[in-house]
C-alpha cells in the first residue's frame, strides 16, 4: 500500500499500490488508472476521489460550509440534494450525502466534509454505476485510512530551529517586507503554498519543534493586518513569523504567501 501525506495540511490516505494520484490546482486526485485523474475522462474504469482543503479561520459554521460545498457539487452537474448524514473519522467531524444524478447519468456521486480545528476537508467521489462492486470497497478503504499525524517531519529547519516549508527558498528579505531597519535580524523564504495551509503548518510543525505559540494573528481575519502572523518562543529565542499573502489584487487563504521570520538580536 502507498501511503499520500499532505506535508502543509497535515492529513494523510493510504491507497493501492497500483493507484495513482495527482495534485491539480490545490486539489488531490486519486484513481484507479492514469487517464482516470481526468475528472472528465469516461472511458474504462472512470472514477475518482478528489480531495480539496481549506482554512477555515474565520470560523464560518460547519452547516453554512456543508450547504455551499454541497449546493455548489449539485448545481454544477444540475443534480437533486438529497438528505445529509452526520460524518465522523479520524476525530473530524461533518456530513456526507449521495448527490441524486439526472437519470440520464450513468455515474454515481458522492460528497462529504470534514472539519477539525480550522482544517476543512471537502471530498468528492464519482465513478461509474457498473463501476459499484469493485470501485465501492475500495474508495471506502482509502477514506477510512484518513488520519491526521502530529507531524510530518519531512522538511528542513532555521540555523534557530525553526521548520521551513518544503520547497521554500531563502530570499533577501528586503525583498518581502519595505524599510526593514536591521537586515540582519530577517529572513525570508519564497515558495507557492497557500497561506491556509503555511498556518496549518506552523500550528503542527512548531509544536512538534518544541516551540510555544505566545501569540497567533491568523489571515483572513476582520483587521488591517494583511497577514498571519505568529510569535514563537523557545528556551530564551523568541521568533515572530510572518507569513505574508502575494499578488496585488484580493487575496484570500488560497493566495501564495511569503515566509518573513525576525529574530531576537541577541540570537
Amino acid at each position: 500500500m502507498a501511503i499520500f501525506q499532505h506535508l502543509f495540511w497535515g492529513f494523510e490516505f493510504t491507497y493501492p499500490d497500483d493507484w495513482h494520484h495527482k495534485t491539480k490546482n490545490g486539489l488531490e486526485l486519486f484513481a484507479s488508472q492514469p487517464e482516470a485523474l481526468d475528472i472528465d475522462y469516461a472511458g474504462p474504469y472512470a472514477g475518482y476521489i478528489l480531495v480539496r482543503a481549506d482554512w477555515n479561520v474565520v470560523n464560518e459554521s460547519l452547516e453554512e460550509i456543508w450547504n455551499r460545498h454541497l449546493g455548489l457539487a449539485a448545481g454544477l452537474i444540475g443534480a437533486k440534494k438529497v438528505g445529509s448524514a452526520p460524518w465522523r473519522m479520524a476525530g473530524a467531524t461533518g456530513f456526507e450525502a449521495e448527490i441524486v444524478l439526472p437519470k440520464k447519468e450513468s455515474s454515481r456521486l458522492w460528497t462529504g466534509i470534514l472539519s477539525r480545528g480550522f482544517l476543512v476537508l471537502n471530498m468528492v467521489v464519482s465513478h461509474p454505476k457498473e463501476s459499484r462492486n469493485w470501485f465501492e470497497p475500495i474508495v471506502t478503504k482509502i477514506i477510512s485510512s484518513l488520519r491526521f499525524p502530529s507531524t510530518v517531519r519531512e522538511y528542513p529547519t532555521t540555523l534557530q530551529g525553526v521548520p521551513l516549508p518544503p520547497e521554500y527558498k531563502a530570499i533577501d528579505p528586503r525583498l518581502a517586507v519595505d524599510d526593514i531597519p536591521e537586515p540582519a535580524q530577517w529572513q525570508a523564504f519564497d515558495g507557492e503554498s497557500s497561506i491556509g495551509a503555511l498556518q496549518a503548518f506552523y500550528l503542527r510543525e512548531a509544536l512538534a519543534c518544541g516551540w510555544q505559540v505566545q501569540e497567533y494573528v491568523p489571515f483572513p481575519i476582520q483587521s488591517n493586518l494583511g497577514f498571519a502572523r505568529l510569535t514563537l518562543s523557545k528556551d530564551d529565542i523568541t521568533v515572530i513569523l510572518g507569513l505574508l499573502p502575494k499578488g496585488e489584487q484580493t487575496v484570500n487563504s488560497d493566495s501564495s504567501a511569503r515566509v518573513v521570520i525576525k529574530t531576537d538580536a541577541n540570537h
